[in-house]
C-alpha cells in the first residue's frame, strides 16, 4: 500500500505557507496561469519542490482568475484543448529552466468537476496534455468515467481521492456551496485519506493549499500514510 500524497500550489501570495505544505507532499500540481499563477509563482514554487524532491505536475483550469477556476465556463473543446497545452507549456517552460520536469498533469476545479461527468470535456483535456507530452500521468477522480476516458486515449492515469473533501452518495465531491463540503478537522481527513488507501481505490490523495489547517492536514496525513 505505497500512496502519492498531493497538493494543488503555486495558488497562493503567502510563500511561507506553501513552503510549509510542500514539506509534507510528495508531489506538487502547480498552477499555471489559468485560474492562478505567473511566472514568479511558478518559479518559487517549483524550486521548492525541486530543493524538496518533490514530483511537480501542472494545474491548468478554466481560464478565469475572477473565480479561481471554480464556476463552470462554456468553453467549446478546442478551446479547452488549447489553454491545457498552453498552460502546461508556460509552466514547462519554467520547470526546465530550472533543471526539473513535469511528470503529470490534473486539472482544477470545475474543469477538474465537469470533466467527471462530460466526455467531451475529459477529452478535451486529455488532448491538450497529449498535444503536449501523452507520456505523463493525468490524475483523476477515483471511480469516475473521466479515468475510463483517458485510458481508451492511451493515458496513463492515477485515480485520486481527497482527503479534505466530502462525497456525496455518487462518488462524486460535495459542491463548495455547501457549508460542509470541506473537512478541516486534521485527525478527520487523515482517517478518510487512509480509509481511502486501505480500500485500494486511489493512488494518490489530495489536500488543497487553500483549505483551513492545510499544513496540519497533511501533516496528519503524512503520518498516516505510507507514500512514495
Amino acid at each position: 500500500m505505497i500512496l502519492d500524497l498531493n497538493c494543488d500550489m503555486g495558488e497562493l501570495e503567502d510563500a511561507r505557507h506553501e513552503a510549509a505544505l510542500m514539506e509534507y507532499v510528495t508531489s506538487a500540481n502547480i498552477a499555471c496561469g489559468g485560474h492562478a499563477g505567473d511566472e514568479a509563482a511558478m518559479e518559487r514554487t517549483a524550486r521548492l519542490a525541486i530543493a524538496r524532491g518533490v514530483r511537480i505536475g501542472a494545474h491548468p483550469g478554466y481560464p478565469d482568475r475572477a473565480n479561481f477556476g471554480r464556476v463552470e465556463m462554456p468553453m467549446p473543446a478546442a478551446a479547452i484543448e488549447r489553454t491545457v497545452r498552453r498552460q502546461i507549456e508556460l509552466l514547462d517552460a519554467v520547470v526546465r529552466s530550472l533543471g526539473g520536469r513535469i511528470v503529470h498533469v490534473k486539472p482544477h476545479g470545475a474543469l477538474y468537476n465537469v470533466a467527471v461527468r462530460n466526455t467531451e470535456v475529459a477529452r478535451a483535456i486529455a488532448g491538450g496534455v497529449a498535444a503536449w507530452d501523452p507520456r505523463v500521468t493525468l490524475y483523476g477522480l477515483a471511480g469516475s468515467p473521466m479515468l475510463d476516458v483517458w485510458r481508451q486515449m492511451g493515458m496513463e492515469v492515477a485515480a485520486e481521492a481527497f482527503a479534505d473533501r466530502r462525497y456525496e452518495p455518487d462518488g462524486t465531491l460535495r459542491p463548495r456551496k455547501f457549508a460542509d463540503a470541506l473537512i478541516t478537522d486534521p485527525r478527520e481527513a487523515a482517517a478518510q485519506a487512509l480509509r481511502f488507501a486501505r480500500e485500494g481505490k486511489a493512488q494518490t490523495i489530495c489536500v488543497h493549499g487553500d483549505t483551513p489547517g492545510a499544513v496540519d492536514i497533511l501533516k496528519a496525513c503524512r503520518e498516516a500514510l505510507p507514500y512514495q
